[in-house]
């Protein structure tokens, strides 16, 4: 692909994602396993006795909260997973298959919801399209196409029913200035459902961005600055100002990178919500996460707690 602008979506997402990404509020356990060549995937005796009992084993575990997935990545990779938020308990199975420019995602849950994603890259050059289906909802699936230019990117979306709704995005500029626009329009009342503008701003060490969305109801402002190398350690900020309601909602955060095997961070926005997460890294590639969230204003709630532990070879 291109190095380019990047897409509409990138606008604004390194600020969101260090606002937003790692702060848990379940359990989740997770074991994963590579192979570039699928070779896990010979169901013998002795592989067949070992992933039973190990899926035996998160079904028995998941009864009591705990989150679990079974990831072999590259080429072929299966995923089985259970998850418990509050009092509600779901798991699915995934399996993802790559081969040169194509990939397959196909994914089934405990409530019975097929979904399946085909990805291709460079029908043209320097594009990609992918088709999402699902089921029994299959009237929610969608067929997207993306492509990427060393100055603009543009992506269309229809959906798959027979009222359609459409999609647009165009993104202008270099990696470092862009400008761009979305919009949604539905087939059945011809009307727009949707329409955004953003513009970024990125540094090496820094991004700012501006958004305005919800047909312009509401404008976001986020500012992230990097200060280290690496990019662990950073402070944000981000202002959110809804024009109908006359509200603001304004967030500081920053991540803290204690040693190279921790990272600690924390959030606090004008609402009184204050929340905190701790990554530790406890062997290579392995990652425990906790995570806890709290309203100052009102500390006889009961705070929200998260624990993930993600086991990498």
């Amino acid at each position: 692909m291109s190095k380019g602008p990047g897409l509409f979506t990138d606008i604004g997402k390194k600020a969101k994602d260090l606002l937003t990404r790692d702060y848990l509020s379940d359990h989740k356990f997770s074991v994963s396993t590579y192979s570039e060549s699928g070779v896990g995937f010979n169901f013998d005796n002795r592989i067949g006795s070992a992933v039973s009992g190990l899926l035996s084993n998160i079904c028995i575990l998941g009864l009591f909260g705990a989150g679990f997935k079974i990831i072999v990545h590259d080429e072929l990779a299966l995923t089985t997973s259970t998850v418990k938020k509050g009092g509600y308990s779901s798991g699915d199975v995934a399996a993802q298959y790559a081969y040169k420019n194509t990939s397959t995602d196909l994914k089934v849950d405990t409530d019975s919801n097929i979904s399946a994603t085909f990805t291709v890259a460079d029908i043209i050059p320097s594009s990609k399209t992918i088709a999402n289906l699902k089921y029994p909802n299959y009237e929610s699936g969608k067929l997207e196409f993306q492509y990427f230019h060393p100055h603009a990117s543009l992506t269309a979306a229809v959906g798959l029913n027979q009222t359609p709704p459409l999609d647009f995005s165009v993104t202008l500029g270099t990696p470092t200035f862009a400008l761009g626009a979305e919009a949604g329009y539905e087939t059945t009342s011809g009307k727009l459902t949707k329409y955004t503008a953003g513009i970024t701003v990125t540094k090496p060490d820094s991004s700012a961005s501006v958004i305005l969305g919800d047909k312009g109801d509401t404008i976001k402002a986020s500012y992230i600055h990097y200060l280290d190398e690496l990019k662990r350690s950073a402070a944000v900020g981000e202002i959110t100002r809804k024009f109908s309601t006359n509200q603001n909602t304004f967030t500081v955060g920053g991540s803290c990178a204690v040693d190279s095997l921790t990272q600690v961070k924390v959030k606090l926005n004008n609402h009184g919500t204050l929340a905190a997460t701790l990554q530790h890294q406890v062997v290579r590639k392995s990652l425990v996460t906790i995570s806890s969230e709290f309203d100052t204003k009102s500390l006889d709630k009961t705070p929200k707690f998260g624990v993930s532990l993600a086991l990498k070879p």
